[in-house]
């Protein structure tokens, strides 16, 4: 039977980066072909993968979480501390041919964690309209929308979760 692992694992490592280039190109390309009717230039993914490293998912303000699904790299979330109470969850991802299998929720469950860990009150995410799925996802797992806690000009929408005691 096929199962899922979730281990920490440093920004930079293959994993790392070949779930990031895979979730940016996802999310990029429903973003333009919505606005733009396009795919994303390629030279553009390289530049932004280049831009947004994810060092601020490292130790020890950070976490980047890897899950696998019979051993292979499927999925990924990260969190960072905003400041002492608060962290954010972020690069939720779980390849598409794995979706429907449980390891979104048990990737964001882990995340939590690891921001309870890092000593975070409550969590804090942005997504987009579009990202449906994200969405859905969030408020099953008790996120609630709020007020918007950033700027980023791909954002529209914002949850929050606290932690009880």
């Amino acid at each position: 039977m096929a199962s899922w692992t979730i281990t920490p694992e440093h920004p930079g490592s293959p994993a790392a980066l070949a779930l990031w280039r895979a979730y940016y190109a996802e999310v990029s390309d429903r973003w333009y072909l919505l606005h733009e009717g396009r795919r994303t230039d390629p030279a553009e993914l390289e530049r932004e993968i280049a831009a947004r490293p994810g060092t601020e998912l490292a130790p020890p303000t950070g976490r980047l979480l890897i899950a696998r699904y019979d051993g292979e790299p499927a999925g990924s979330a990260g969190v960072r501390l905003l400041d002492p109470a608060t962290a954010e969850l972020t690069r939720v991802f779980v390849h598409e041919r794995l979706r429907g299998r449980g390891g979104a929720a048990l990737l964001v469950a882990a995340a939590e964690d690891a921001a309870r860990a890092l000593g975070a009150g409550r969590i804090l995410l942005d997504t987009r309209t579009d990202l449906v799925e994200a969405r859905a996802l969030y408020a099953r797992l008790g996120y609630t929308e709020t007020a918007p806690h950033n700027d980023d000009a791909y954002a529209e929408h914002w949850f929050r979760k606290d932690f009880a005691g």
